[in-house]
């Protein structure tokens, strides 16, 4: 009778997890181990938004497993001596798991599999994050893409590969038990209530996931191509922590979205789901990048960049942090952020401007805060995202894009219902001054009760002359 271990990482779910099936394909017997080792990940272990949400995922899996009448062993310490005990004590003769492609994680592999092969247990290394392996999609001179257009069309051209596999029916049960420590004791939680907004707005866990996807191909679908901009519209996925936790495969995506457009097909179908392809491809283009050019999670990918002057203002940054920016679509986001452990991408990308080129503070710091903050946050997309804004990435924006947050809230949130909701110190000003607060007169901030620099602060930057600075920056730097 053969007894294997299955080893869960960031792979939470059961359905289209390629280490889970090879596992119960290959063993009569199937001991399943999640192992707690935040340290082996640092300097990016899991922020406090991602352990909410990584306590409650354990959770759901433990309980999905349990229905199949096993139980999940819930280990605290180095991975590769972990997985070697629990190897022993079980009989098992093979350990299976998905691989990461962040750089500590595939560091810590290296000495799993080494220790492993020096106990004569072998180990089985399966893909499952990503629709296209590492490595696998390179250019017609065998090198890695910087551009994602010629990435994405590339993976076009192959294709999406075999459909998703369907959930076990059944576990092999692994005997004997084995000791574990209660999911409690990985302290996950804060002491304190802050995660009530996380409470109130996600349900992590593959059953959530999935929940996830069946909302969205609902009405936010036939919506997305015309609302996803808009952020005080429920018209994107939010499946992006539910994929970072791996509680549902890209696959599984893609072939809903198929599904959804034999079901319902017309030119917005058809569009909506050209467009979410598009957004699991730029997931898979971070992974690529992060995977080949493993120092841009901390260091700039384009060394034009290096030793750019960034700004150092702690006041700055705390003020960005706490939305007291004095800037309603910057503040609306970083509290929305704070409250929710999300944010909308295409505040994102304003706050991230507005940081790193405004306030010229470096990308990283904000690269970190979202770490800390975000229920999404995949070191891949993370550091992609900045990079991109900074203008410092692969495939970035040009140095000169600087949004403007004042014509891009005029523009996305034009009736103001996103910063009315998450910045309530400006809600009785008129609309004509609703995104720019200090410019309104004086009479009409007192009728408002919101005077600027008492009730609501005053812009922490000039946005102009921010801009103006910038620019020269970058122009500087980019000469040299």
């Amino acid at each position: 009778m053969s007894t294997s271990v299955i080893w869960f990482g960031n792979d939470l779910r059961l359905v289209d997890n390629p280490a889970v099936n090879e596992a119960l394909r290959r063993s009569d017997q199937v001991v399943p181990v999640y192992i707690h080792a935040p340290e082996e990940a640092a300097p990016w272990s899991p922020g406090a938004a991602s352990r909410w949400w990584l306590h409650h995922s354990l959770q759901s899996l433990a309980d999905d497993l349990g229905a199949l009448g096993t139980s999940l062993v819930i280990r605290c310490g180095d991975s590769a001596t972990v997985l070697r005990d629990v190897a022993r004590a079980s009989g098992a003769r093979t350990v299976y798991w998905n691989y990461p492609i962040e750089p500590k994680l595939r560091q810590r592999d290296r000495r799993v599999v080494q220790t492993l092969t020096a106990a004569s247990i072998r180990s089985v290394r399966c893909g499952g994050a990503r629709l296209f392996e590492p490595g696998s999609i390179l250019t017609a001179a065998d090198t890695p893409y910087r551009m994602f257009t010629p990435f994405w069309n590339n993976c076009l051209k192959r294709g999406f590969g075999t459909p998703p596999a369907a959930k076990p029916s059944h576990w092999k049960h692994s005997e004997p038990a084995l000791s574990t420590v209660p999911l409690e004791a990985l302290e996950l939680l804060a002491k304190t209530a802050w995660d009530a907004g996380l409470r109130g707005q996600w349900r992590p866990g593959e059953a959530g996931a999935h929940d996830c996807l069946e909302r969205f191909c609902g009405q936010a679908a036939l919506d997305y191509g015309d609302a996803r901009d808009f952020p005080a519209k429920s018209a994107t996925s939010r499946l992006s922590p539910h994929l970072h936790f791996g509680e549902i495969s890209p696959r599984q995506v893609v072939a809903r979205m198929h599904e959804y457009r034999a079901q319902q097909p017309s030119p917005a179908v058809t569009a909506t789901v050209d467009s979410v392809l598009r957004q699991l491809g730029w997931r898979e283009f971070a992974q690529h990048l992060l995977f080949h050019f493993p120092h841009t999670s901390e260091a700039v990918m384009n060394r034009r960049f290096a030793g750019f002057p960034w700004r150092r203002n702690n006041a700055h940054l705390s003020a960005w942090q706490r939305g007291q920016t004095g800037i309603p679509i910057i503040d609306a986001g970083m509290r929305e952020l704070w409250h929710s452990g999300w944010m909308h991408n295409r505040v994102r990308m304003l706050v991230a401007s507005f940081l790193s080129k405004n306030c010229g503070i470096s990308w990283t710091e904000g690269a970190r805060w979202f770490w800390d903050t975000l229920v999404d946050a995949d070191l891949a997309n993370n550091s992609l995202g900045w990079q991109w804004v900074a203008g410092t990435g692969a495939d970035a924006a040009p140095y000169f894009r600087i949004f403007n947050p004042v014509s891009q809230a005029q523009k996305f949130d034009a009736d103001g219902d996103y910063v009315r909701r998450w910045v309530p110190e400006i809600t009785a000003l008129p609309q004509a001054w609703l995104h720019q607060p200090w410019r309104a007169p004086i009479e009409t901030q007192r009728a408002s009760r919101c005077v600027i620099g008492v009730d609501y602060p005053a812009p922490i930057v000039d946005l102009t002359a921010s801009r103006q600075r910038a620019l020269a920056t970058y122009r500087r730097h980019s000469a040299g």
